[in-house]
């Protein structure tokens, strides 16, 4: 190779390998593959901090949410939220179910998580309060046949609105497709204060809505993130952030 190629290949492969490196840090890792020293536990019928029955640790360098410790799981729906609160941000999780449902688990809670954006704080929440206000990405595993959508979007205490309409209605199905197994399914979220909002899964945007609100009208521009556990073991092996700046109006 003559001198000026090889400098000019030098060059170019520094220049990619310092855009792969700041590309790379852009990425803010909420999991650190080790422990849960940045999250903070919220179980119904617990104060926030305590981790009933060990609902949620960390295993083989990822976030295990089981019920081994459970007689009956009774509607202790918990909630393991992040240190941080965010507004402008794509959020990139990715999750699998597996194991059996935990005794007592409801019907509707069969291989059934989420992660709640926009929410309220652990610690702002009632000893008893289901889940936190929040707009939840419902994520769905197949039942071995038919279909059924993942990265839904369910609204406990909020409202969203769609097509110009300010709808009112519990849970929205996607355009997704069908997740059956133990197959790991990676979801993107892009997250615009209380501009907007995207589901996304393998670059296709499944579901979209704006003006995250609660149910009083007030609108949701930012807010904590947390991962459910909702009685059917899951696993979280990725959950990063990367910021996005504020888009004009």
């Amino acid at each position: 190779m003559k001198r000026g190629h090889q400098l000019l290949a030098t060059l170019t492969f520094s220049w990619l390998s310092l855009f792969a490196d700041d590309h790379k840090n852009n990425w803010i890792q909420l999991f650190n593959g080790k422990d849960l020293s940045d999250w903070t536990v919220k179980i119904r019928g617990h104060k926030a901090g305590i981790n009933h029955n060990d609902t949620f640790s960390v295993k083989n360098g990822v976030i295990h949410v089981s019920y081994d410790k459970y007689d009956n799981f009774n509607k202790t729906y918990g909630h393991l939220f992040y240190k941080t609160p965010f507004s402008h941000y794509l959020l990139r999780i990715e999750y699998r179910f597996l194991g059996e449902q935990a005794p007592g688990g409801e019907d509707w809670a069969f291989r059934n998580s989420g992660v709640m954006l926009h929410g309220q704080t652990p610690e702002s929440m009632t000893k008893d309060q289901d889940f936190p206000n929040s707009i939840e990405v419902q994520f769905l595993g197949g039942k071995g046949k038919g279909k059924r959508t993942t990265a839904n979007l369910c609204t406990p205490g909020t409202d969203v609105v769609m097509n110009n309409k300010l709808l009112k209605r519990h849970c929205f199905s996607s355009k997704s497709e069908t997740y059956h197994g133990d197959q790991w399914v990676t979801i993107e979220i892009e997250v615009r204060g209380s501009k907007s909002i995207k589901h996304i899964i393998e670059g296709k945007t499944v579901l979209a809505y704006t003006q995250p609100q609660l149910d009083d009208g007030t609108l949701l521009e930012s807010g904590t993130i947390s991962l459910q556990s909702e009685s059917h073991p899951v696993e979280f092996r990725k959950v990063e952030l990367k910021r996005l700046g504020k888009t004009k109006k």
